[in-house]
């Protein structure tokens, strides 16, 4: 006689435990930003902190240009979507980025330190980089519209 193999239902609370896959955006997220850091150290900037989070928000990397703290948003898209990734960018991440940003600095002391907000554009085609751009100084703290209520 041929025994069949049992199926075992695994409990909900130990279904956090098992590997989840990864959707593709967040791969290609991840992929942009091995490549954004790749970039930044090319260009002599030191990758202080990746993926900072805070309550209302993630950086992506914290680096340092000289003496300018870099707080770098990096915007991965595939090439046939018909905006460019920067534009991705808008005024409510814009907000989020910024206030993150304060959490950092004060998480670090508030040092008088001189900061920026870089923006990394990266298109990618089949996986592989199509078109990579460096925005540094993109934005600073106010560049967005207050909402009018």
């Amino acid at each position: 006689m041929k025994r069949t193999p049992k199926l075992f239902a695994i409990p909900v609370a130990l279904r956090r435990f098992l590997p989840h896959p990864v959707p593709a955006h967040l791969k290609l997220g991840v992929k942009g930003e091995r490549l954004a850091t790749r970039l930044l150290r090319a260009l002599d900037i030191e990758i202080l902190h990746r993926n900072f989070r805070g309550p209302h928000g993630e950086i992506d990397i914290v680096a340092r240009d000289g003496i300018v703290l870099c707080f770098v948003e990096v915007k991965t898209r595939r090439s046939s979507v018909f905006s460019r990734p920067v534009d991705a960018v808008d005024d409510t991440k814009k907000r989020r980025i910024v206030t993150t940003a304060d959490r950092y600095l004060r998480r670090i002391g508030h040092p008088r330190a001189t900061y920026r907000f870089d923006i990394v554009e990266i298109t990618v085609d089949n996986d592989r980089p199509v078109d990579v751009r460096y925005w540094p100084n993109e934005f600073s703290r106010g560049d967005w519209r207050q909402p009018e209520y």
